[in-house]
């Protein structure tokens, strides 16, 4: 599983969000990993699909529309894009996780499968045991 000195980190949907909307959400640390040129920082597409559904539901407010958002977004952190794949569907479902959150279990199944650190504020993901997870804590 690795600890929180690999270099490969996968960002949860607010972690992703507040590293470009509100940066003070995040931890000296998370902040010092996601500046490091030498991580790999991934993205997954369930984030950007949460992020739609947030700005959908008001709940995120941004200045432009989204795709010029994204865009924009994409510029400014360019991440690699992890991949929904059948793997990681049914690892999804596999999870012994204490909710059914479907974004969630894909970002967990998403860390299992690509060797990923997940970096999350979110307790229900960060106590799981069954993939590495990095707290923005």
């Amino acid at each position: 599983m690795g600890g929180p000195n690999r270099l490969k980190y996968l960002l949860d949907t607010h972690i992703w969000l507040w590293s470009l909307l509100d940066p003070k959400q995040l931890t000296k640390r998370v902040q010092r990993i996601l500046a490091n040129p030498e991580n790999e920082l991934w993205l997954s597409a369930i984030s950007i699909w949460e992020f739609l559904i947030l700005v959908e539901k008001g709940r995120v407010l941004i200045h432009s529309d989204v795709e010029t958002w994204l865009d924009e977004a994409m510029n400014k952190a360019p991440m690699k894009e992890a991949p929904i794949t059948h793997q990681i569907a049914r690892i999804s479902r596999s999870l012994q996780m204490p909710h059914q959150d479907p974004a969630d279990r894909f970002l967990a199944a998403t860390a299992i499968a690509l060797d990923l650190t997940l970096i999350s504020a979110d307790d229900r993901m960060l106590h799981s045991g069954e993939f590495s997870a990095l707290p923005n804590k």
